[in-house]
């Protein structure tokens, strides 16, 4: 049976980010990001991609240390561009792929990075937010979808996190950080409430109303 989770994030202002740095210079979005490695020299990477709304990148870009880009090739309303950089440097997707979990779509819009990759369970994938979280502090999980099989049938179940209000996303992620769903707990409904600065009744009626619309979400994909 297939457990694997698609997720979807989007981080703003991710560091050491060339192709964010790129669109974010122009007001743009780039896309159609690929990478390979040298066997002659494993440890330097080079990217390209592709970037829409720039005429001319060499006054407009403001580059991440040591990274120099180069125009190689134009299309009707997007240029590609290319880049050299050091394997270990720490941009978001390599700390997805240190995972064992290839990022299979990269853009970017302005100075949000939006990264595509499958985590094999649900384990993985906390792990790989966990650590995104650690080094990007503007992270939003914006889709999850989770394929089961059983014998021959497939069912997918969409999450969507913009179901949930502000307030209720906000509760949720904060008792999910300070280990409130943990077993056995880290922390309590009034821990988490004073974090918060709400009463316990106010966090009991946003935890219950947020479980519900995900839950919600979750069993009517199963009975699909």
């Amino acid at each position: 049976m297939s457990s694997g989770i698609r997720a979807e994030v989007r981080i703003d202002d991710p560091p050491e980010c060339v192709v964010t740095h790129a669109s974010r210079s122009v007001g743009g979005r780039a896309h159609s990001v690929s990478k390979s490695t040298n066997p002659a020299n494993p440890e330097r990477v080079t990217e390209e991609f592709v970037l829409e709304g720039a005429d001319d990148l060499d006054d407009a870009v403001e580059l991440v240390d040591d990274v120099d880009l180069s125009a190689i090739f134009e299309y009707g309303t997007g240029s590609v561009y290319r880049f050299d950089r050091d394997l270990t440097r720490g941009c978001p997707c390599e700390t997805v792929e240190r995972f064992d979990s290839p990022v299979v779509d990269v853009r970017s819009r302005g100075s949000s990075l939006y990264l595509t990759f499958h985590a094999p369970d649900m384990a993985s994938l906390q792990s790989i937010i966990g650590e995104l979280q650690s080094q990007c502090s503007n992270l939003d999980v914006q889709r999850l979808l989770r394929s089961q099989q059983d014998g021959g049938d497939r069912n997918l179940v969409f999450v969507d996190r913009s179901a949930l209000t502000d307030r209720q996303r906000e509760v949720l992620e904060t008792a999910h950080r300070m280990g409130y769903f943990d077993h056995p707990k880290q922390a309590n409904a009034g821990e988490v409430a004073e974090e918060l600065e709400i009463t316990g009744t106010t966090f009991a009626e946003h935890i219950a109303a947020a479980q519900t619309k995900l839950l919600d979400a979750i069993l009517e994909g199963n009975t699909r």
